[in-house]
């Protein structure tokens, strides 16, 4: 005798249910996070649930942890000198902190855009996007053709480099190196992206088109964003984070954040008392 879908649901522990669940709503979950360098602690017991296809950003006063944070999603912090981590961060259910998980494919899963554009500097902008396929072994070219497309359309700078993707990637304006090094991360098709202060060397011109361009990337992928603007984050972002003293403080809808916040130490640094 089969048993329908509903009796079957019934049948399922509560707790179960309610894990499934909320895997499908979260992409990250930072359970309990703290990080040093040496001895000085930079984090201290994070803990954070990030939806899945949402924007997030961090803010909070420079030395607040916000990016030492951001590093510790992709297990870059542990690559700084005496730089270590303890916690869980999970994504889709797995601990990326579990001794048997391989940082590599980790670094596939998570890509990262840095506050100042990177290119590669004697590479041409198709090599810049090309770099990270061919470490993977992939080596048909219409394939890779391809990925380079896809990665420079969804950094909205295709229509700008298609007759030029030969020219070096160091040849290009800030604003669209910035673009390139996002198109080279998205190359690798992470399912999350880490953006750490990716406007602050742009102008506003520049800054915008980054902003515009977050706002489609997480039509199809999880972008969590460090910022030092607070007006960015309100724009760009549909959940805020603030950070103070390495503690996040409140965490929540942006709008609620920014309009309602439910900690006076929030209040006082959304209002400019303090920054």
């Amino acid at each position: 005798m089969e048993v329908d879908n509903a009796t079957e649901k019934q049948t399922q522990p509560k707790k179960e249910r309610q894990q499934r669940q909320q895997q499908k709503v979260h992409k990250v979950s930072i359970k309990n996070l703290d990080a040093w360098f040496g001895t000085k602690q930079a984090l201290k017991n994070i803990n954070l649930d990030v939806k899945d296809k949402t924007a997030t950003a961090f803010i909070g006063p420079s030395g607040c942890g916000k990016t030492t944070l951001i590093r510790c999603l992709n297990r870059m912090h542990e690559m700084t000198p005496g730089g270590k981590a303890a916690g869980q961060v999970i994504i889709d259910g797995t601990n990326i902190y579990d001794r048997n998980i391989d940082p590599v494919i980790i670094k596939r899963r998570i890509g990262m855009v840095f506050q100042k554009p990177n290119p590669f500097p004697t590479m041409s902008i198709y090599d810049n996007v090309a770099a990270g396929l061919r470490l993977n072994g992939i080596k048909d070219k219409r394939l890779m053709d391809e990925i380079v497309k896809d990665g420079l359309e969804g950094a909205a700078i295709w229509d700008e480099v298609k007759n030029e993707l030969d020219k070096p990637g160091m040849s290009l304006s800030g604003g669209q190196q910035q673009r390139l090094c996002i198109a080279r991360a998205l190359a690798m098709q992470p399912e999350v992206l880490l953006m750490d202060e990716p406007t602050s060397a742009l102008d506003p011109i520049a800054s915008s088109k980054i902003e515009e361009l977050v706002h489609e990337l997480k039509q199809r992928l999880t972008v969590i964003i460090v910022t030092h603007n607070m007006q960015q984050a309100a724009r760009v972002s549909d959940y805020t984070a603030f950070m103070y003293l390495g503690e996040m403080i409140e965490y929540g809808p942006t709008k609620q954040i920014f309009e309602n916040p439910q900690k006076e130490l929030t209040e006082r640094y959304i209002s400019g008392k303090f920054g």
